[in-house]
């Protein structure tokens, strides 16, 4: 009589709870900052653009630029902060491609994670980066004579609200990289996007003197209501609507481009 080996099935993993997904987030946002630490040429570079778009308008275009009842020194620092989470989230595009087209996320795909976590990861290490840049552009805004109005609280709140808005492009970016062939393709795509949010937006110069149509596009996007909210709360004036549009904005675009990331990323293969 010829004895029979019977393999037990094995049973497919249980539905992620949210404690899961925070675990698996967290440790691949873990993973992102360790290989950060080791390319820190990315955060070099990501900060000396906005570092010079700084000394430009300072002391080049500065001096023609008047706007009314603010120094322009102070007026350009809260733009450019928000100015440079924009341009620095188009990272999170470039190295999200890179780890689909390297194969990385078929690894990750073979584990017992949960879907959304590498999304999510990603996000959590690029908002740990942004407060790296914030912290650095605070400081180059002091240097340049930037001062602030307001208390070390308000100071404290439009970090809170910039990284805010910097986890909300990060989303942004995650479904321009998954809809990309390449990282080059992630770049390309995301710069005019960048483009048109940031320069014709309230970051460097007041919306009021733009033409009619430009202005009302300007006046009613989310660069341009974070930098108003960063303002009321760094130079003074009206800050509560301020910060809940920005508030608004950003939760906004989480709540649409997060779900489109999580099935982008569930229907790559």
């Amino acid at each position: 009589m010829t004895a029979t080996t019977v393999t037990p099935a094995i049973s497919p993993p249980a539905r992620p709870t949210a404690g899961w997904l925070v675990a698996d987030a967290l440790a691949v946002a873990r993973r992102n900052l360790i290989a950060m630490t080791r390319t820190p040429q990315v955060i070099v570079f990501t900060t000396i653009q906005p570092v010079l778009f700084v000394l430009m308008f300072r002391y080049v275009f500065g001096g023609s630029i008047h706007i009314p009842g603010v120094r322009y020194v102070d007026y350009l620092i809260c733009g450019v902060l928000v100015q440079t989470i924009a341009f620095g989230s188009q990272t999170t595009a470039v190295a999200l491609a890179e780890d689909l087209h390297r194969g990385l996320i078929e690894r990750f795909r073979s584990l017992a994670m949960a879907r959304s976590a590498l999304l999510a990861g990603r996000a959590l290490a690029d908002t740990c980066r942004y407060l790296l840049v914030i912290a650095v552009m605070i400081g180059v805004g002091f240097a340049v004579g930037f001062r602030l109005h307001t208390n070390p609280v308000a100071l404290v709140a439009a970090g809170a609200l910039v990284l805010l808005f910097g986890l909300a492009m990060s989303w942004v970016m995650a479904v321009l990289a998954l809809t990309s062939k390449s990282a080059e393709a992630a770049t390309a795509a995301s710069f005019p996007l960048l483009a048109l949010l940031v320069f014709p937006s309230n970051v460097f110069v007041a919306t009021r003197y733009m033409p009619a149509p430009v202005r009302e596009y300007a006046a009613d996007q989310p660069v341009s209501a974070t930098a108003s909210a960063v303002r009321s709360l760094l130079i003074g004036g009206p800050t509560t609507t301020h910060v809940l549009v920005a508030i608004a904005w950003s939760i906004g675009i989480v709540a649409v481009f997060a779900p489109v990331a999580v099935h982008r990323y569930r229907r790559t293969g």
